[in-house]
């Protein structure tokens, strides 16, 4: 996802995160066979690879929230995490996360990630973000659902309004122009350079 960056806000309850694995995986349930190698808005990424990339970020949560690290972790998550039937790993894994991740004081916990130690709810927060943006990546590429949740949109574009720009990191394009009146959807693609077609 994005570059670390200090995360200034207090703990807090409210992260669509549900929502977001929901959304997500309504796409992915819509995914006919001929499509999972489809190009996608992430052009090293077809169908499968982005739908196995968001199933490895969930599969991580839970030994992530346990206190492990990237490094006790190792490669185990690496590689090909869907198997013969990609919709059943995706959801086994988004259960196991969401699971996770409605433990008690989950938000409060320190969190030992690739770039260092940060906060439950930091965490949390990039999961949600990567999710939405990711979901209108499922969407353009299976040609459904485009139109992200009004609530999703708002929250992913609070998040990357505080990131600046992202294209140095080497994920991102650099941002597109829209005016300051575009839809919320437009302004948050926009800003991981991306192009709303709707």
């Amino acid at each position: 996802m994005a570059r670390h960056r200090q995360h200034r806000r207090e703990a807090r309850t409210g992260t669509p995160f549900p929502e977001a694995l929901d959304a997500f995986g309504e796409r992915v349930r819509l995914i006919t066979p001929d499509q999972w190698d489809s190009p996608t808005p992430c052009s090293d990424w077809s169908v499968r690879d982005l739908v196995n990339h968001l199933t490895g970020e969930q599969l991580w949560v839970p030994e992530l929230l346990m206190g492990a690290t990237v490094g006790e972790i190792g490669g185990r998550l690496d590689g090909d995490v869907l198997g013969d039937d990609p919709v059943a790993a995706w959801t086994d894994a988004a259960r196991a996360s969401r699971e996770a991740w409605a433990v008690p004081g989950a938000t409060e916990l320190t969190v030992h990630l690739s770039f260092g130690d940060t906060s439950g709810q930091y965490y949390l927060d990039q999961l949600t973000t990567d999710l939405v943006i990711h979901s209108w990546d499922l969407a353009e590429g299976i040609g459904r659902l485009t139109r992200l949740p009004d609530a999703l949109v708002e929250f992913a574009l609070g998040e990357f309004a505080g990131y600046g720009d992202l294209s140095g990191s080497g994920f991102f394009d650099p941002p597109v122009p829209v005016t300051e009146d575009a839809p919320p959807q437009t302004r948050l693609l926009a800003l991981t350079g991306r192009r709303d077609a709707g």
